[in-house]
């Protein structure tokens, strides 16, 4: 099952803190808490209009990340970014990127990220920032 989603990626970020009563509460900084709550609604409007429920069970899971294109850079270099030639090197880590979006498709998409037994992912360059995700139900034990 694929599921594009036209919004741009962001990296999960080091948890915010602050004091309440004798105790901490943890919280993502605005920008993650933001991108969370909007993949979360674009997630669950694919699945209501599939008329699926949260994956259940060990899943395989193929995760792609499209960042948009600096704009200080050369005209034949965008074109190397687009064409796949020059992948993303830069900040942010991949595993930033999973986390964030592991974390925001919980209980939408899958009933929770730890029924991912395989996982792969990918950074490019786009002009148009998305996210795909494809789930798969594994093939072998």
């Amino acid at each position: 099952m694929r599921f594009e989603f036209n919004i741009d990626p962001v990296e999960q970020a080091r948890p915010r803190a602050t004091r309440m009563g004798k105790g901490i509460r943890l919280y993502d900084p605005k920008k993650v808490n933001a991108f969370k709550r909007q993949l979360g609604m674009l997630a669950r409007q694919q699945m209501l209009d599939r008329g699926l429920e949260p994956f259940d069970g060990p899943l395989e899971v193929c995760m792609e990340f499209y960042r948009p294109v600096q704009a200080s850079i050369s005209k034949k270099e965008r074109a190397r970014r687009l064409s796949g030639v020059h992948r993303p090197t830069v900040k942010p880590d991949l595993s930033n990127y999973i986390k964030a979006l592991e974390d925001g498709l919980n209980g939408i998409l899958w009933v929770d990220d730890n029924l991912i037994v395989s996982l792969e992912a990918k950074k490019f360059y786009a002009e148009r920032p998305h996210l795909i995700v494809e789930i798969k139900r594994p093939t072998c034990s």
